[in-house]
């Protein structure tokens, strides 16, 4: 049996303060399992823009059991989302990256495969 996700997560995804069981929201998620609040920030589906937030009900279309979106933080809520691309973006200024948003988070996660590799 093979089992498809609809979503990929990051090594150091970032997650929303109010998210109280980050690993349930996850595995829900990966199983296109319907969730009312929660919004995920993921890489942009079009060539323009680095990052987007999205409800996760738009992860339960059969597009994304076959095209697997990559998923770098979980919120509940829009505000919060928000709240975590603001913290990427400072983080990214503190690493002399500003306006890489992209750049940052790639660097940043292979660096954590590059630590639990060493």
């Amino acid at each position: 049996m093979n089992i498809r996700h609809y979503c990929v997560f990051d090594k150091k995804m970032y997650i929303g303060e109010s998210i109280t069981h980050p690993r349930l929201v996850k595995l829900k998620l990966a199983l296109g399992k319907p969730q009312l609040l929660i919004y995920v920030i993921c890489k942009a589906s079009n060539n323009v823009d680095q990052l987007e937030i999205c409800h996760s009900l738009i992860l339960k279309q059969k597009y994304y059991k076959h095209n697997p979106v990559y998923v770098y933080g979980i919120a509940k809520g829009y505000r919060e989302a928000l709240d975590i691309i603001v913290k990427i973006s400072d983080e990214a200024s503190e690493c002399n990256m500003p306006g890489q948003l992209l750049g940052y988070l790639q660097s940043a996660s292979s660096a954590v495969k590059t630590a639990r590799e060493g």
